[in-house]
């Protein structure tokens, strides 16, 4: 099932319209980002410092503290929002959210095993840890869907990847419960946050993301075709199992790169999607963009309102997301209508 509304006649350029008004919006969510903390800043200021550093507290708040954290917000965004709309059209699973692979289990038991195996503490040690086993986790899971006599199917891949993700989190249990030292830097890195990244964080997974994206876009065209079932997209000349593994590779890329980068983030890839098809109806091709912008907005957003509420201190975006995407997505799915995806 799905979220829809009775809207129909849904136009190209009311599509553009609603995509340049989301652009809009994440570029509103961006200013935010620089210009409020524990130190608020005049747009002048944010500008003052980005294109003519002088050397003042601002722009060293600016340029230092607040810009890695802002890149690192609308990349992660990108790759959630996007991952989340992949997931939930391959499962056709309306509460599948990119961790349903394996991905968040596989780089956390990645990132235990650098820390109490060999010794790593430093996080731009460990995100690569992370990165692999995010991977490595999806590999596994698509291998062991793709094993069955139907092949990767919605229901193999989701069936899948609970039974890894369950493995890979009772292995990471217990290597947190021998080791107290492990779970005090494991910790930090838990809770998902863009707080403490350098700018190098965002560079270094930004290949990983643009390539999710490029393959994302390649795969959305194959998607509104499975959405009307594997029968009717081999009908139309679609390759029910490259459009999979495509799919999948995408998710694999997105949500692996986000999560080495910022730990586990939750329910941006869950309500996002389902917030963008009340704006574009279920056509991935535009279902995709709409959602990348959502996810950059919705990041910054709980990015920003994690400074705000208990300033100078911060709370963690991970947690300010669930606290807010919890009830958001309760209300919308008793708000809208639901039919079958």
């Amino acid at each position: 099932m799905t979220l829809t509304t009775d809207t129909p006649g849904r136009t190209v350029p009311k599509r553009l319209l609603g995509l340049l008004g989301l652009v809009l919006l994440a570029a509103f969510a961006v200013l935010l980002s620089f210009a409020l903390g524990a130190q608020d800043l005049h747009p002048a200021d944010v500008w003052r410092a980005l294109v003519s550093p002088d050397g003042t507290d601002a722009t060293a708040v600016v340029r230092e503290l607040r810009a890695p954290r802002t890149v690192l917000g609308v990349i992660v965004g990108l790759a959630l929002g996007v991952a989340g709309a992949l997931i939930q059209g391959h499962t056709r699973n309306p509460i599948a959210d990119p961790g349903l692979l394996g991905v968040s289990a596989g780089a956390s038991f990645a990132v235990v095993l650098a820390i109490g195996v060999f010794s790593v503490e430093a996080f731009g040690g460990y995100i690569w840890f992370a990165f692999a086993g995010a991977l490595i986790a999806s590999v596994l899971v698509f291998g062991v869907g793709a094993g069955s006599r139907d092949g990767p199917t919605p229901v193999t891949l989701a069936l899948a990847g609970m039974a890894v993700s369950a493995l890979l989190s009772s292995f990471t249990s217990s290597m947190l419960v021998t080791s107290p030292e492990t779970l005090n830097v494991f910790r930090f890195w838990i809770i998902g946050s863009l707080s403490g990244r350098e700018i190098e964080t965002a560079w270094q997974v930004a290949p990983f993301v643009a390539a999710g994206l490029l393959l994302a876009a390649v795969n959305a065209p194959a998607l509104n075709a499975l959405s009307l079932g594997e029968d009717v997209a081999r009908g139309l000349g679609q390759s029910v199992v490259a459009a999979r593994v495509a799919g999948v590779a995408a998710i694999m890329l997105l949500t692996g790169a986000a999560t080495a980068a910022c730990g586990p983030i939750g329910f941006v890839g869950l309500f996002v999607p389902h917030l963008a098809r009340l704006l574009t109806g279920p056509d991935h091709r535009w279902l995709l963009p709409f959602s990348g912008l959502l996810g950059v907005t919705a990041v910054l957003l709980a990015d920003v309102a994690g400074r705000l509420v208990a300033r100078p201190a911060e709370i963690q975006t991970g947690i300010v997301l669930a606290v807010a995407g919890a009830p958001f997505f309760i209300w919308l799915v008793r708000r809208v209508r639901l039919v079958q995806l």
